[in-house]
């Protein structure tokens, strides 16, 4: 099976030192606000260094909210929201008095202005969400398990209660673990028989490919659809992972609707 064939280009952008990417994708929409922060320019050290947004795994815990100040301020957002992220489906919509940390949650689905989604990654995929018919906005935690469990498909699902249409939305998955480094030994245990038409090689997984095709089962059109194919492992200045190294930060991306 070849890989998901979604490699674009992404838009690099970089103020007051802190580097992050945009998807193309999302260009056409001024009042949306989106980004994959890379790890730089942050205050966290050692295996952290430095823009870690990932807390409870050993950073200091005044860097992390450092850290997370640091992004919000470049947006120019009211505030972060992010889901305490368990590797499930829970999926919470979020109001202006949600609090900043959402229990047991890996999806975000809002339609108010000013809020920032953020995703947590270190391998795993952030995939946002948008419809611009409606102004809703959305955000996804999905590792393996995410995948396996169909949390996009619980996405749009999220989305269809909420008015919009799948063919509407606008889906862009961040730079995550590629086909490469995607290793599974015991992928017969782990993995539904769905999935293995998607190695590349003995045990190693197209991710990216598991993704576009859940998403485009779910009603999403190809044209709307952007998976930066963009390996984290394979790239250690600018992203963390917990394949490379289990001791390690998280990147962070997010999405808004400007206020």
């Amino acid at each position: 099976m070849p890989h998901a064939g979604l490699s674009h280009e992404m838009k690099r952008q970089v103020k007051k030192g802190v580097s992050w990417l945009e998807f193309p994708l999302f260009s056409s929409y001024p009042h949306l606000v989106q980004g994959v922060f890379l790890r730089h320019k942050g205050v966290s050290q050692g295996a952290f260094a430095s823009l870690n947004v990932g807390a409870g795994i050993g950073d200091n815990e005044e860097h992390v909210k450092e850290n997370l100040e640091i992004i919000r301020a470049l947006l120019g957002i009211e505030r972060l929201v992010q889901g305490n992220q368990v590797h499930g489906t829970q999926i919470v919509q979020v109001e202006k008095n949600s609090p900043s940390l959402v229990d047991e949650c890996d999806g975000l689905i809002t339609e108010k202005r000013g809020l920032g989604l953020l995703i947590k990654h270190a391998d795993c995929q952030a995939a946002l969400f948008f419809d611009p018919k409606k102004e809703i906005i959305g955000a996804a935690h999905a590792g393996w398990r995410g995948n396996v469990k169909q949390i996009y498909t619980k996405m749009v699902s999220s989305f269809a209660a909420m008015g919009s249409r799948p063919e509407d939305l606008l889906v862009a998955i961040s730079p995550s673990l590629g086909p490469d480094h995607a290793e599974f030994k015991e992928y017969r245990k782990m993995l539904p028989k769905s999935f293995w038409p998607f190695q590349v090689a003995e045990g190693r997984f197209d991710l990216w490919a598991v993704a576009k095709k859940e998403l485009l089962e779910a009603g999403v059109l190809e044209k709307n659809l952007q998976i930066a194919s963009l390996c984290s492992f394979c790239h250690p200045k600018d992203f963390f992972s917990y394949r490379r190294n289990p001791l390690t930060g998280r990147n962070g991306t997010v999405i808004a609707l400007k206020s």
